[in-house]
């Protein structure tokens, strides 16, 4: 224990107060007195002690007054109360009033040794947790789930929480906000960690061999079942299954899905008998279910099964708080093991863009600029332009055209930032934007082709920082 530790005795008996503080310095502990309770809760208010020792019997207040006040002024102080009246009641009212330990007179010094030690140790232990309780507070990360807003610190507390059970989750948030990471943090940070987790994309995989990969199949089920299969939810038993974009599972898949989360048990495609099955579902989706039940393309029970525990993402844009964590985790994934850093001025324009992709968008923004610059510490002049306008509250064409000016980008660079923000706006649609840009949808695609292949010359030969 450590010998810087205070120790205050409280009795009324000099002899006893003088015994005890030379025995506890002798024992290397920084040791002092009061005479009374009353003396005790006036010197407690004016330093800290880490542990005190009190007579129970004594003039005025009493021992047991003592433990009651200092747990309203030091409620952190351990006590440890002494009498020479020892009896079953008052150890127990002792304990009640919030005394740690109890010790009767007379007593071997070994005794009170022992109790002080065991004092400090709790003291210790507690204070111990208080750090960490305040170093989970502050922290910026949990796993691979990252950031420091209000709204993540509330999901880093409900994924805690919900870790250990084994109700069904259902995430919620735009593309590219991390629901496949909350479902993996509340898996590995589980009872189930040691157990598969297995996602599964339902958009990925045509409706017709959707049930088949979920539930497997016998040989003979269908045209080219030459073996039997097992399912995902027989891959994952004892683990977790995540059901990812869940909001785009076919209406009849819906129902044989409510029926395995009722009944905890499958049963393979052309088979006769039921498998149990014992796994924790966590489903994501980007779409709004409550629409999708209103138009009668989610069924309205599934969605009470699957949202026993729900967790909403909010957008990027209205967590700026997280971007400078998060471009700090992109920063060290994406550096190749060397230093690179960025300056204070491209996190703030970072802050005040605008992420319609998210996550996902940002860790994009900032491999590009990784790769396309040999500086060790990016500037705003390396981030792509649409994020630059942005952050500097630039609107006009005059503004933005002065910044492309200002970074010195050659005449086609321009025009792939311009076809960039326009295929942006049609989410990707290439006539959509061919139309809007008022090309042919031909020209996009070799522009595309050409702007691959020069940029994956720029990677083999790099001859100059961007910017």
């Amino acid at each position: 224990m450590d010998s810087t530790c205070k120790i205050l005795v409280v009795d009324d008996d000099l002899a006893m107060r003088e015994m005890l503080t030379s025995m506890f310095s002798e024992e290397g502990y920084e040791a002092d007195c009061a005479a009374s309770a009353d003396e005790a809760i006036e010197r407690s208010r004016d330093e800290e002690f880490d542990a005190v020792l009190s007579d129970i019997k004594m003039p005025g207040r009493s021992g047991i007054d003592l433990v009651a006040a200092l747990r309203e002024l030091r409620p952190e102080t351990p006590v440890v109360l002494m009498t020479a009246f020892g009896t079953i009641d008052s150890a127990v009212e002792a304990m009640r009033a919030g005394a740690l330990d109890y010790v009767t007179k007379p007593f071997e010094p070994e005794v009170v040794l022992c109790a002080m030690e065991r004092a400090l140790e709790r003291r210790a232990l507690e204070q111990e947790n208080r750090q960490l309780r305040r170093a989970l507070d502050q922290t910026s990360q949990l796993g691979d789930l990252i950031g420091s807003s209000p709204a993540m610190r509330e999901i880093f507390a409900l994924v805690r929480r919900v870790a250990h059970n084994r109700s069904s989750v259902l995430i919620t948030g735009g593309s590219g906000t991390g629901k496949e990471v909350v479902a993996r943090t509340i898996h590995f940070h589980g009872s189930r960690a040691d157990k598969p987790f297995v996602p599964i994309n339902c958009t990925a995989i045509p409706e017709g061999l959707l049930e088949s990969e979920l539930f497997g199949h016998v040989r003979g089920a269908f045209t080219g079942a030459h073996t039997s299969k097992r399912g995902l939810f027989e891959t994952a038993s004892g683990g977790t299954l995540f059901l990812d974009e869940i909001g785009d599972m076919p209406p009849g898949l819906q129902s044989k899905l409510l029926r395995v989360l009722q009944d905890r048990e499958i049963r393979p495609v052309g088979g006769n008998h039921t498998i149990p099955v014992d796994v924790r579902v966590i489903a994501a989706t980007n779409k709004e279910l409550r629409e999708e039940i209103e138009r009668g393309a989610f069924r309205e029970d599934l969605y009470y099964r699957l949202n026993v525990i729900p967790i909403h993402i909010p957008p990027l844009a209205e967590r700026p708080d997280d971007v400078p964590p998060l471009v700090e985790a992109f920063l060290t994934r994406h550096s190749d093991g060397a230093r690179r850093s960025i300056s204070s001025e491209a996190v703030k324009a970072l802050c005040n863009a605008e992420w319609r992709g998210n996550g996902r968008e940002l860790e994009n923004v900032i491999e590009r600029a990784l790769a396309l610059t040999d500086r060790e510490e990016l500037q705003v002049a390396d981030l792509p332009l649409e994020h630059v306008g942005q952050a500097s509250g630039s609107s006009s064409v005059v503004d933005r055209l002065h910044s492309c000016a200002v970074r010195n980008l050659t005449l086609e660079e321009l025009q792939d930032l311009y076809i960039d923000e326009v295929m942006s706006l049609h989410n990707g649609n290439k006539v959509h934007a061919a139309a809007a840009l008022g090309i042919d949808r031909k020209t996009l695609y070799r522009r595309a082709e050409r702007r691959a292949r020069r940029e994956a010359a720029e990677h083999e030969h790099p001859t100059a920082s961007v910017g």
